[in-house]
């Protein structure tokens, strides 16, 4: 059998820095905002249908737009190189 010199171990740099994981928080806390913004529309009458409380602009359009956001936030996070 031959031995193995254990070599020294070089210590990683890790892989995000600190402005990395900042970002990341904020791009989550942005989609959880567009979740937020998404749901609701609890009717008071469940036999009544209300067209403007499903389809309203909220909904439909600024939420998943919040959310995207927040997705593109998320991958320019992680995209960053992290400064020296």
């Amino acid at each position: 059998m031959t031995d193995k010199k254990n070599a020294p171990v070089k210590e990683m740099p890790p892989l995000f820095g600190k402005k990395n994981y900042q970002l990341m928080i904020i791009g989550a806390i942005v989609i959880i905002i567009g979740m937020f913004l998404m749901s609701g529309g609890k009717n008071e009458d469940p036999n009544k249908f209300d067209y403007n409380l499903v389809y309203s602009t909220t909904r439909v359009t600024i939420a998943p737009i919040t959310i995207i956001l927040g997705l593109v936030i998320e991958i320019f996070a992680i995209l960053k190189k992290p400064s020296a």
